[in-house]
């Protein structure tokens, strides 16, 4: 037999997935129309028909071909997590993690690894509104050079269950009642409600729910958790569990409830389009990796299960080490193509990662794949270009729907002696993935550990490390959603469960949803905080990306206009000209500024902050306009940073803000800035104004103002 020529040795990636995917790109320069043969076409606008009204001919293989196409363009949306937006971007490792993982992306600083990143709600369909109260999917594709690693997590560390065989109750209690399809994307019924107050297990997540991280700002400003342990291993063959985190580096931030409904309304894109926008502008989203590593001799020191996906490890008693940083870069070049077909599997992992026996882990090790098979017609799905690995791809498997593959030679089958064995196993030294060695043994039975069976600690926990105003959402999200529940009981059932968490808590739900508050308060017996659960405790020290709307109408005070919004620009933020009409509108002195926005065709709940220039013919047309004065008022209700200079102020006073304190004509050249308010007359002193305002912004939401009872908005 001739010497068969080796395969090539896996090399490096030399490529990026951007270059990957240029030969499947079209081109979108091309003159004339084809078909999917390539066969130019003459006429699209009538279909093939004997005599002009007689019946279409079946020979018109162009209209077939269409409307064939046509007919076949959707697949089945995702059970969960069906409406996404994605990105493409890359990662790189700050230093090697040669101690705890052989993973070839996690060695050297220099290298970049590309991705692909899929953000989503859970429980609605893909026409659903973004900021419904919900999980977020938090979904990252690594093309390293020895296979494709998929990190498949979400936005919250912890998940509803313990256990993957109850996955389907779960997601068929929280999806739309089954005899009217109602309500779409919300938990706020009775069947998930019922689900809730017959599982004690689910507690701990659903603090995490009716908390302020399942209303994102954006996913810019979002953390990312793993959810599961896994294991890293190292060349030696020794293995450690991690966790594994995402953080913004643009700080963690919410919306509050009333500005999610509206949004819901106004902009139901309103996430997505903000990632898409924040990449065409070059505010690229990143976010660092970090991992809690846990020797193998501390699994059983904690006082839970390190296999248990209802806990977190707090940061307390393992400190995150950040290991290295994501930026996303670039948008998607077809939605469908790439966000839709993108396909996540918890079991795509790279030598150096490994798995634990987490029953809810175990189960999605099953589930995604057999998931994509069903959703994306067969097992070739990993040909459609976003799933294709960098790593070159050489097995036996053959054929089956969708190939695009043409393999070559005439053997697909191991042993073989034709090709000398070729493609054979990989040695371990040769990149071979080889599975930790675990020693595993016991009876079959269908159990749980007694290490789960604690399902109020960490509530308790979560509940103590809130500030007071993410306690007051909570308990306000309690109130929205049990107050949906027409069956008491269920209502009641809930209430008791949350009295194992915290007595005090049990009664101010039951106060606002009509039920008896429990007969004795109950509780956890915990005291501990883990302060990093706070959203408080996030980055409040930069603007950057934050949108801004500048109020204006005829007559403003163009000076202090371009004062203002060149430091806003200067930090990073993006004002925005807002005015009755759109066109243009022109200062005191005779400038015009191009609009933006209308008042009716955006929102101050779409902005992050609010300025009002100085002018006074501006001030006294504002004045007269419902919706500049709406706007304010709305902004100052959701605690949002508003800050007016000259003539602006008086603005504000019209606007009749509960309880705030604003420059007065005497206060001159001083900066007043009272509850994220921040006012100025003389516009001598701006530039202390614009240091405030920046300030006021940077801490997100002014949260002393949600007391005001009087806000008309």
């Amino acid at each position: 037999m001739a010497e068969q020529k080796k395969p090539e040795k896996r090399m490096v990636n030399e490529k990026s997935k951007d270059e990957d995917l240029e030969q499947f790109r079209e081109d979108s320069t091309g003159q004339y129309l084809t078909t999917n043969q390539g066969v130019r076409v003459s006429h699209t606008d009538d279909s093939l028909k004997s005599g002009e009204r007689g019946p279409t001919l079946m020979e018109d293989f162009h209209f077939r071909e269409k409307l064939t196409h046509f007919d076949h363009e959707r697949i089945p949306e995702r059970v969960v997590h069906a409406r996404g937006s994605g990105a493409h971007g890359y990662f790189q490792v700050y230093e090697s993690m040669a101690e705890y993982t052989k993973a070839a992306f996690l060695q050297d600083p220099s290298k970049k690894t590309p991705v692909f990143v899929r953000f989503s709600t859970v429980v609605g369909s893909r026409g659903s509104a973004d900021t419904v109260r919900d999980v977020r999917g938090f979904a990252t594709k690594f093309y390293t050079e020895e296979g494709t690693y998929d990190l498949v997590g979400n936005n919250m560390p912890v998940f509803f269950i313990q256990d993957a065989i109850k996955f389907p109750d779960l997601v068929h209690a929280i999806k739309p009642e089954q005899p009217n399809e109602m309500p779409q994307a919300s938990a706020a019924h009775d069947t998930f409600w019922d689900f809730v107050g017959n599982l004690p297990e689910i507690t701990h997540m659903i603090m995490w729910v009716l908390s302020d991280r399942a209303l994102p700002r954006s996913y810019r400003m979002m953390q990312g958790f793993g959810v599961h342990t896994f294991r890293f291993v190292n060349a030696a063959g020794k293995g450690r569990f991690v966790k594994f985190h995402w953080r913004p580096l643009l700080g963690v931030h919410s919306l509050v409830w009333d500005e999610t409904q509206k949004i819901a309304g106004k902009d139901p894109d309103f996430n997505r389009r903000d990632l898409w926008e924040a990449i065409e502008m070059g505010d690229y989203p990143e976010y660092e990796l970090g991992v809690q590593i846990i020797e193998e001799e501390d699994e059983f020191k904690f006082d839970f299960d390190l296999l248990d996906a209802t806990k977190i490890v707090p940061e307390e008693d393992v400190p995150i080490r950040w290991i290295g940083k994501m930026t996303l870069n670039r948008n998607p070049d077809n939605f469908f193509a790439e966000t839709e077909q993108v396909a996540f599997h918890p079991g795509n992992v790279v030598p150096g990662i490994d798995f634990t026996n987490d029953p809810l882990l175990q189960g999605r090790l099953f589930s995604y794949l057999d998931t994509q098979l069903i959703r994306l017609g067969g097992p070739n799905f990993h040909e459609i270009p976003i799933n294709r690995p960098l790593a070159p791809l050489h097995n036996n498997q053959r054929e089956g729907y969708h190939r695009m593959m043409i393999n070559r030679g005439q053997t697909s089958y191991f042993p073989n002696a034709l090709r000398d064995n070729y493609p054979r196993p990989a040695p371990e030294e040769e990149g071979g993935y080889v599975h930790y060695t675990e020693k595993v043994e016991g009876r079959k039975v269908r159990a749980r550990s007694e290490s789960f069976k604690d399902h109020f600690s960490q509530a308790a926990l979560f509940w103590n490390s809130m500030s007071d105003p993410e306690k007051e959402h909570i308990v306000k999200a309690f109130h929205f959603e049990l107050g949906k529940v027409e069956d008491v009981e269920v209502r009641k059932r809930v209430v008791d469960l949350i009295n194992n968490v915290d007595g005090d808590l049990a009664v101010r739900i039951a106060e606002g949803i009509g039920v008896s508050p429990p007969a004795t308060k109950g509780g956890a017996g915990v005291t501990k905080k883990s302060p990093n659960l706070s959203q408080l405790t996030t980055m409040m020290d930069t603007i950057k990306s934050r949108k801004i709307a500048v109020l204006l109408a005829e007559g403003f005070n163009h000076a202090e206009l371009m004062q203002v919004t060149q430091a806003l620009k200067g930090a990073g933020a993006h004002p925005q000209i807002i005015s009755q009409f759109h066109g243009t509108v022109r200062s005191s002195d005779g400038q015009e500024v191009m609009v933006d926005k209308s008042y009716v065709t955006t929102a101050s709940v779409l902005f992050d902050a609010v300025y009002i220039p100085g002018g006074k013919q501006h001030i006294e047309t504002l004045k007269t306009h419902g919706y500049a004065i709406h706007f304010i008022n709305e902004a100052f209700k959701h605690c949002k940073p508003i800050g007016a200079t000259g003539e602006g102020v008086d603005l504000l006073t019209a606007a009749d803000l509960e309880g705030v304190e604003t420059a007065s004509p005497e206060a001159d050249g001083d900066v007043l800035s009272r509850q994220g308010v921040v006012t100025i007359r003389n516009p001598k002193g701006i530039d202390s104004f614009n240091e405030r305002y920046i300030e006021a912004i940077a801490r997100h939401r002014h949260w002393d103002r949600e007391k005001k009872e009087r806000v008309p908005a």
